[in-house]
């Protein structure tokens, strides 16, 4: 038996903000991925070009998207220390679904669309683009990473964990 992939076309209230923000941009069809790393080696850029979102929730209840480079890997407590939180968790695939039921689960790109806010780790700053997931496991967008960050408002900070052995000790890892 032969399973197939569903292909979700690009989310085309992605397209649409871009525009309305003036950000110049490139979208891709890819093979079908399922993380961001293996995304940004289906297009062919460098991992750490490659931006993953991940949505959290805070104990008061307020939601973020966090943005990391594809390599990287979540530090919850520093994230947890940036947004002031007590307490944060990732967003259960059913309240992914609720949040953005046009995305494919997993490919919600870091942008304005939901009106949560965005923190970044220092890394992504690191680059003149950035890619991310265009709301399909099949399709990526690449954009001016300075047009995405006026237009997001993103606030940055040090939220990921770069050494192996702090991964392994903290426990911590997506």
């Amino acid at each position: 038996m032969t399973s197939s992939v569903r292909v979700t076309p690009p989310l085309p209230a992605l397209l649409d903000w871009v525009r309305e923000h003036d950000i110049e941009f490139h979208v891709h069809e890819h093979t079908p991925t399922f993380t961001a790393r293996a995304t940004a080696l289906a297009e062919g850029v460098d991992p750490k070009t490659f931006a993953k979102a991940i949505a959290v929730k805070a104990d008061d209840g307020r939601r973020a998207i966090l943005v990391l480079d594809a390599t990287d890997q979540l530090d919850l407590h520093a994230a947890e220390r940036l947004l002031n939180a007590e307490h944060l968790q990732l967003l259960t695939e059913e309240e992914l679904e609720q949040l953005a039921p046009e995305c494919d689960v997993g490919t919600m790109p870091p942008i304005g669309v939901w009106h949560l806010p965005i923190y970044a780790d220092y890394g992504v700053n690191a680059d003149e683009q950035i890619s991310f997931h265009a709301g399909s496991h099949a399709y990526a967008i690449r954009v001016d990473r300075e047009a995405w960050e006026r237009a997001t408002g993103v606030v940055y900070g040090e939220i990921a964990l770069r050494d192996p052995e702090r991964i392994y000790r903290s426990g911590v890892s997506t």
